[in-house]
């Protein structure tokens, strides 16, 4: 098959590009390598800052769209797929599904469906826009809300989600979002990730090392303002226990070196869920503390391996989670077996791009 990933997020579809060309498909990425994170692609889709860098952006995307055709899949990573205003994506998108056979939309983020479900409907019990009943009002929450609900994002989403052939969803939360609109088309395939060849699973040493990645522009959204937090609290209690390391919106090959020799990694308060970065960790042997709810297992079909430490929405909750594990540390040493176990068994990208292509070819 021939396929064009357009987009990127957290290193996906790179990732998923390189299963896919193992299986002998011809793959395209053309992306803007998702910011400063700079994900590999075949070609930058990137925009240079301020107004002159948007038209640069939208003249280059008028060239290189409507050569992007013949594709038997166009997968977009997102509605958002180029770095435009939504009203300047329409036209891009109907040239897309005119020159090409299928379209796949990605349910990887934030979008429409998202923002609003969890807004109205809250099939979450908590997320980045709800705790229980009470919808939350931080900066970033808010200007999401905004920027999605009654937009033209919003009209573009629901387009999109309407007339592509395929709904692909990377995690629990964005299949429950999805799937009671369009249960025949929405499917769940966890995220690729590629293992290393040698993942340090080692017991823990005199010090247990924590690992946190910030990013400074949606820190209290994602709640790492908090884990920090609860981290830098009980790092205090017991200095001579604990280590702590942070990564303040590096990019991706830094970011992973300061992971590498860590024991655990501290990632998104109100997820379910793993996401690619704590997904590339426990790949390492790093224990996930974050989202490892039921339903996270459940989805998958896995009834024994429990290898995330699953915290609640609160401060307090990851202050029990690493005391409890600063003070035993001997329960880690289990967990980072069964973290590569789980990675191997759900993420591995070979494995992963298998059910893409099974996919891709139902359609």
């Amino acid at each position: 098959m021939r396929i064009l990933l357009l987009g990127e997020y957290s290193n996906v579809h790179a990732t998923l590009a390189k299963g896919l060309r193992a299986l002998g498909n011809e793959v395209t990425v053309a992306s803007n390598g998702d910011f400063w994170k700079d994900y590999p692609r075949d070609i930058d889709l990137s925009r240079k800052p301020g107004k002159l860098g948007g038209i640069s952006l939208y003249m280059k995307a008028q060239r290189i769209i409507p050569k992007l055709q013949g594709y038997d899949i166009v997968q977009l990573i997102n509605p958002i797929f180029l770095e435009l205003k939504a009203e300047r994506l329409f036209s891009f998108y109907n040239q897309l599904r005119r020159n090409n056979s299928k379209i796949v939309l990605g349910g990887f983020g934030m979008d429409w469906f998202w923002v609003n479900t969890c807004i109205k409907d809250k099939p979450l019990r908590y997320s980045d826009f709800n705790i229980g009943d009470e919808l939350r009002t931080n900066s970033e929450a808010l200007m999401e809300r905004e920027d999605w609900l009654g937009t033209a994002k919003e009209r573009l989403n629901r387009q999109i989600a309407q007339e592509c052939d395929g709904i692909v969803a990377g995690l629990y939360e964005y299949w429950a979002c999805y799937h009671p609109v369009y249960p025949k088309k929405t499917v769940f395939i966890p995220y690729p990730i590629e293992m290393p060849a040698k993942p340090n699973i080692a017991p823990v040493g005199d010090k247990i090392k924590i690992f946190i990645g910030i990013n400074t522009s949606r820190n209290a959204y994602k709640g790492t303002d908090l884990m920090l937090s609860a981290a830098e609290e009980v790092l205090a209690r017991h200095p001579d226990r604990m280590e702590l390391r942070v990564a303040r919106s590096v990019p991706f090959h830094k970011y992973k070196s300061m992971m590498d020799g860590a024991d655990a990694i501290l990632d998104q308060l109100y997820s379910y869920t793993p996401s690619m970065n704590p997904l590339l960790a426990m790949s390492k042997g790093i224990v996930c503390i974050g989202g490892g709810e039921p339903e996270n297992y459940e989805i998958l079909g896995e009834n024994t391996l429990r290898p995330i430490v699953n915290v609640g929405p609160s401060r307090e909750s990851v202050v029990d989670a690493l005391e409890h594990l600063v003070t035993h540390p001997e329960e880690l040493y289990k967990k980072k077996k069964d973290s590569v176990e789980y990675i191997k068994r759900y993420h591995e990208y070979h494995t992963v791009a298998r059910k893409y292509e099974e996919f891709y070819k139902s359609l």
